[in-house]
């Protein structure tokens, strides 16, 4: 039966694109022949064969000085090829970091035999470099520089750093669902009044006058950021791992335990919830173990190595980073009580006004148009396209065709430092529209029947005046 259905005309699979190899190495390392081993300083899958990994890295050196020539400032980013796109990023200095994404393909059957078409357009350069570019910011958040283990322990502590992070970090790259949002890596923000937001930021500073090795806060409220004291690239790529990986790692235990108060407090305290996603699992058992993990911010000019606190309620984050002291079991026990029935307050508060938004917003009705938008100058990001289904991936939900074309919008706004608006018109009741005005951009996706340009252009206005009635758009 399968046979049959197989061999029938228009059978069709679509295979997502994959991540084929992923390398690092550094040309200075062996620059004698028959050392080319030694400039490999990560290769993954590592079950490939030496003479092969010694042969991809010398073709990707060879690629990368043979564009020099062509242009000495800008080095190569990625090359197209039938069946695979490389893409290329030297973050410090000889250090070139590699990534080969097979293309997507369609499996057609004829005469009962598989045909492979490579999709050879359909991957955007600037989504998968901006991932390429993520692997680094995540392994620096954690590690700091590739010079910096060098100067620890050479080589060779910089290959176990990496191998290290690598093995794990690699199996969260979702390659299938990357989108523009992996381009602008941006922050969503929670949108507050102005007393909430001064009771938060009195309370953040009083808790750093009272626990005094605490350098920098972030407070956040159901994945979105509230407050942060950190630098934007920092806390871009920090606001990165929190929502990705930390908090959807510690999201099935918590609902499970929802019922059940973790522990009571004494009477006439207001009960509160409050744990440590990083550090100790019992405050109340002395052996505990309080191991926090370190990240590393400014590493461009101060190089400051933090520890990284997370205390959790159900729905409020609260972030310390602490100077390089590592907190003690004492220092947890101070930080609940201060910090623990204060987030139970916060959070009804923000609650609250999270309540008045939503009716204030309206209905929650499917709209004729879905959007993305994002600021440059704070890292501002809004999406109604993707909802995150899974912890790990942010799913859009449009056809993977518009997001394609959001893509290529965003390239060619990349070309230009105007301001300009975009309309496309795209599959059968489609329209998509790009602006770009002074560091911000929005793209609408609009659904309707027999809409002209005129129409289309209406529309857009009325959302930016009601969704971004505070946002001055030049038209």
């Amino acid at each position: 039966l399968r046979m049959a259905a197989a061999g029938a005309a228009g059978h069709e699979k679509q295979l997502a694109p994959t991540l084929l190899s992923f390398f690092i190495y550094n040309p200075k390392l062996g620059p004698k022949e028959g050392e080319e081993e030694k400039k490999i300083l990560f290769y993954h899958p590592n079950e490939v064969e030496k003479n092969e990994k010694i042969r991809n890295v010398g073709l990707c050196e060879a690629i990368v000085q043979f564009t020099r020539t062509f242009s000495p400032t800008k080095p190569a980013k990625s090359l197209h090829t039938q069946k695979n796109r490389q893409f290329f990023h030297e973050p410090e200095e000889n250090f070139w970091m590699v990534m080969v994404v097979r293309n997507p393909i369609i499996e057609k059957h004829k005469d009962g035999k598989p045909v492979y078409e490579y999709q050879e357009e359909e991957l955007l350069d600037k989504v998968y470099s901006s991932v390429l570019q993520q692997c680094y910011s995540m392994y620096k958040l954690f590690n700091g520089t590739f010079l910096r283990a060098m100067e620890d322990g050479g080589v060779k502590m910089l290959k176990e750093r990496l191998e290290k992070f690598f093995h794990r970090y690699l199996q969260t790259l979702h390659l299938q669902s990357c989108d523009l949002l992996d381009v602008f890596c941006g922050i969503s923000f929670f949108p507050l009044d102005k007393m909430t937001y001064l009771k938060i930021q009195s309370f953040i500073n009083r808790m750093e006058e009272s626990l005094n090795i605490v350098k920098y806060t972030a407070f956040l409220y159901n994945d979105q950021l509230i407050w942060s004291g950190l630098e934007q690239d920092d806390m871009r790529i920090l606001y990165k791992y929190l929502t990705t990986s930390l908090f959807p790692r510690h999201m099935e235990p918590e609902l499970a335990g929802r019922d059940s108060p973790i522990r009571a407090e004494m009477p006439g305290n207001l009960q509160h919830y409050g744990r440590f996603l990083t550090g100790p699992l019992n405050l109340n058992d002395p052996e505990t173990k309080c191991r926090f993990p370190k990240i590393f911010v400014n590493t461009d000019d101060t190089y400051e190595e933090l520890h990284l606190i997370v205390y959790k309620n159900l729905t409020s984050a609260f972030l310390c980073l602490t100077a390089s002291i590592p907190p003690t079991l004492e220092f947890c026990r101070k930080l609940d009580s201060i910090v623990g029935p204060q987030l139970t307050v916060l959070a009804s508060d923000i609650c609250e006004q999270y309540n008045i938004n939503k009716r204030i917003s309206g209905a929650e009705k499917e709209p004729q148009f879905k959007f993305i938008y994002f600021n440059h100058m704070n890292l501002a990001e809004k999406s109604t396209i993707h909802m995150r289904k899974t912890p790990s991936v942010s799913l859009a939900s449009v056809h993977p065709d518009l997001m394609k074309i959001l893509g290529d919008i965003n390239s060619d706004f990349s070309r230009v430092d105007e301001d300009e608006e975009i309309i496309v018109k795209a599959m059968s009741d489609y329209w998509v529209v790009g602006k770009k005005s002074d560091q911000r951009e929005l793209y609408v996706i609009l659904n309707q029947k027999n809409v002209n340009l005129i129409e289309v252009n209406e529309e857009v206005k009325k959302l930016c005046a009601t969704q971004f009635n505070n946002i001055f758009f030049l038209d």
